[in-house]
């Protein structure tokens, strides 16, 4: 898999579709779009700005449910986006475990082929009726809805609820990078945990994604960071602000945690593996401690200690989406608008370690199905 390395200081320049260029060029002579159809000089026009947003564009497409190594790379028709939604021309896309996840079996929604890919950075290309506050040319980033088209393509159209500025100290690949990890980190820790200066966490694969964003979030809020990763990764996890790396594979986790805590337990957990993890979490808290869990809930039947007023969270980003409700898709995006906010400001690093074409992101996606990638791996489409 070529993989170019991202210059951590790159900013993403737009480049524009056919229409954009056609109506540019009409503006610079004082024409306006809505007044062509009066004369056949103005029906010509209008007839080829029509046509170009029905160009097929390049999208990496899923026939029918299935591993990432299905996806074909084809040619599709360019979005139109509908009342109160934006197109966006995609610069970079992040990939995500949720996006093989959803592949396998699919959703009920999905018209096939379907285009995958939930984390989107680009430049508004085209704005829907009634869409106020956003202009085209706008450089913004998202948490897409996974029962629709996604943002593995030229060009994708997404509610304007979700949508999020990207900072200027960032370029449109960091800004991929993101959504679904950090906005899971962030919700996680500041929204669910409230998480304090002077408490330990302790993040569970902080190699990944998720746990990469957290242990720089908690670090930079002041608490004690203990995480787990291989030996391969300690390194790289003390470099994001982790005080203590615990192998996972040769040493026993709650053993550790007595050790380092002397006895007392950590504060708060956020766990990114598993029920088994998430499970034994409960035995490592402290009094009136809290565990946020992104993969799965733990087995409450198998905790015997009541008494200790522990709280449990669950986090789902897609979940507002599913939900229905205009508040909660409304809170995902003042939650991706303040760790944007908190991530130019507090120097969050976005762990870029790999940059790939859209062609590669089928091997991405199986590689990162195996569960040993470091940071987040984001696909250019445009510059």
């Amino acid at each position: 898999m070529g993989v170019g390395q991202v210059d951590s200081n790159d900013q993403q320049s737009s480049s524009r579709v056919p229409k954009e260029s056609t109506l540019a060029l009409l503006a610079d002579l004082g024409i306006q779009q809505r007044s062509l159809h009066c004369d056949k000089a103005g029906k010509m026009i209008t007839e080829i700005t029509d046509r170009a947003d029905r160009m097929p564009m390049k999208a990496l497409l899923l026939d029918s449910p299935g591993a990432p190594e299905t996806l074909r790379v084809g040619d599709v028709a360019i979005p139109q986006p509908g009342p109160g939604e934006v197109r966006v021309q995609v610069q970079a896309a992040g990939l995500n475990p949720v996006d093989y996840k959803m592949m396998a079996n699919g959703v009920a929604s999905w018209r096939y082929p379907f285009i995958p890919g939930l984390d989107v950075a680009g430049v508004i290309d085209e704005v829907g009726e009634g869409v106020e506050g956003w202009n085209k040319g706008d450089a913004v980033f998202y948490h897409g809805n996974y029962a629709r088209p996604g943002g593995f393509a030229d060009f994708t159209v997404t509610t304007t609820r979700t949508l999020v500025r990207t900072p200027g100290n960032l370029s449109a690949i960091q800004a991929a990078a993101l959504p679904c990890a950090g906005f899971t980190a962030f919700q996680a820790l500041i929204e669910k945990l409230n998480i304090q200066s002077g408490q330990t966490i302790l993040v569970q694969g902080g190699a990944g994604g998720v746990g990469g964003f957290a242990i720089q979030i908690a670090a930079k809020a002041g608490l004690e960071v203990i995480t787990t990763a291989s030996s391969r990764n300690a390194e790289w996890v003390k470099s994001l602000g982790a005080a203590w790396s615990i192998d996972y594979t040769t040493e026993s986790i709650t053993e550790r945690i007595n050790q380092i805590t002397n006895g007392s337990g950590v504060d708060a957990i956020i766990d990114t593996v598993g029920i088994e993890t998430a499970t034994e979490g409960l035995n490592m808290l402290a009094f009136n401690g809290g565990i946020a869990c992104v993969a799965r809930l733990p087995d409450l039947e198998k905790f015997k200690q009541l008494g200790q007023a522990l709280s449990v969270h669950d986090i789902n980003l897609g979940g507002a989406y599913r939900s229905g409700s205009t508040k909660a898709i409304d809170n995902l995006g003042k939650t991706g608008k303040r760790f944007a906010d908190f991530t130019s400001k507090m120097g969050i690093n976005p762990m870029v370690t790999e940059v790939i074409t859209l062609d590669q992101v089928p091997d991405a996606l199986t590689h990162l199905s195996k569960r040993n990638v470091r940071g987040k791996i984001v696909a250019q489409l445009h510059q």
